[in-house]
């Protein structure tokens, strides 16, 4: 078994590369096995790192260390490869994949934890052939969240200023759009706000609408909310915002299944887990067990 760590160096505005290489070090010192670090240097280098390894056939383990965005791209590397297992370290700024274990979360910064963990399957939403292992949304959300890179370089948007400059002007810009969405026996046709697809818990740095979703049950929990103003916005976001969109059955309907087909009158960005994606049709389907997700020891979320 051979260990790859795939680094993001300026994942969370720090580079880490050091501090892994001397986790890993320390860990493996009393190893028959062995680790290799890679550092990545560009967009989508960390999937392809990833693929290349899949590929051999050689099984591995595979430590994601960065933010969410560089573990989207590993699990885009690994998925359906039976050889490879997963785990993210999470070093960057949102981490929202590991917010979902809560107080466990920690152990994913346990390096000798990790190392001791087991493998659990677990499913992934595809989504125009893109994989996500937590959250994919349509909407204000992703359109907010996409944009949100554009503020960053201002000097009064350092931490989440920048977020609260494009939710403003994303809400200036119109809060609804045309969407055709279809979901089981489920259908609507007309202006909505935003359609959030879960198969975890968290997303945008902390969002929680879907408390009690697992990603390993072969559901798909789905938020749908129809048309809103912005003072119904402003009612219902910091509730949404803490699992309790249920209270709002006028504007949000709490879908179940495993697929969700949404189409747009013009081209409108989807998030999946960070990654922007751009099309006028979102085909948005559960693939149950593609993923072999590293436990680490200590974890008991799926006990």
């Amino acid at each position: 078994m051979k260990h790859f760590f795939i680094v993001n160096p300026v994942a969370g505005g720090k580079d880490s590369t050091e501090v892994i290489r001397a986790m890993a070090l320390s860990a493996f010192s009393q190893s028959d096995e062995s680790f290799e670090l890679i550092c990545t240097t560009g967009p989508h280098d960390a999937e392809e790192t990833v693929r290349r390894i899949a590929e051999s056939g050689e099984q591995a383990r595979i430590y994601a260390c960065g933010g969410d965005g560089t573990f989207s791209e590993c699990v885009n590397g690994a998925a359906g490869y039976d050889n490879i297992a997963l785990a993210p370290i999470p070093i960057g700024t949102g981490n929202d994949f590991c917010r979902m274990f809560g107080e466990e979360g920690r152990f994913y910064l346990d390096l000798p934890a990790l190392l001791q963990g087991s493998t659990h399957k677990i499913d992934l939403i595809s989504v125009n052939g893109r994989y996500s292992a937590c959250i994919c949304s349509v909407g204000i959300d992703a359109r907010v969240g996409t944009n949100v890179h554009k503020y960053t370089s201002l000097p009064f948007c350092r931490g989440g200023g920048a977020y609260v400059v494009s939710a403003v002007v994303e809400l200036l810009k119109g809060i609804t759009r045309p969407m055709k969405l279809t979901c089981g026996d489920f259908s609507y046709d007309g202006k909505a706000t935003l359609c959030c697809v879960c198969n975890g818990r968290h997303y945008g740095g902390g969002f929680n609408p879907s408390p009690d979703a697992m990603p390993d049950d072969g559901i798909l929990d789905i938020y749908f909310v129809r048309d809103m103003n912005l003072l119904q916005v402003a009612t219902a976001i910091g509730k949404y915002a803490k699992g309790q969109a249920d209270l709002f059955p006028q504007y949000i309907t709490h879908l179940k299944g495993d697929s969700v087909t949404i189409e747009f009158a013009e081209e409108e960005v989807i998030n999946a887990d960070g990654e922007a994606i751009f099309a006028k049709k979102a085909n948005i389907k559960l693939i149950p067990g593609a993923l072999n997700l590293i436990v680490p020891d200590g974890v008991t979320f799926f006990d």
